[in-house]
């Protein structure tokens, strides 16, 4: 079997999630996968589904140099009655794009509070 059979899964999955620049090359008995996630999710997930077929990470056969896409941000200071499905309505984004843009500041997206300086990603 080889390689490519063998993570067929993990780049499929990497064609779905839409990595751009996705290369996948097999050179002396290394699978090498390469490219550039929309975001931190996306690349987690990626690791993921490679820990799901190598759950020790013993096999040694994969190289993924996967790179998240840097978004502009805007900011945001946070006001009273505010959600973040509010903020990300109004400036055309989802909630879940805030949260996973200011995950060093926001521990549950239910609770934010009044003067939080929110980083809003742009496209």
């Amino acid at each position: 079997m080889s390689l490519q059979d063998k993570y067929k899964e993990l780049t499929d999955l990497a064609n779905n999630l839409g990595i751009s620049n996705l290369e996948v090359r097999e050179q002396d008995n290394v699978l090498y996968i390469d490219g550039t996630a929309k975001s931190a999710a996306n690349k987690e997930e990626l690791w993921n589904a490679y820990g799901k077929i190598d759950p020790e990470f013993r096999s040694a056969d994969v190289v993924m140099n996967i790179a998240v896409v840097e978004r502009e941000a805007t900011e945001y200071t946070v006001k009273s009655g505010d959600s973040l499905s509010k903020i990300g309505k109004l400036h055309g984004v989802s909630w879940q794009d805030i949260f996973e843009a200011n995950k060093d500041l926001i521990k549950n997206p239910d609770l934010i509070q009044p003067g939080w300086k929110l980083k809003i990603p742009t496209m």
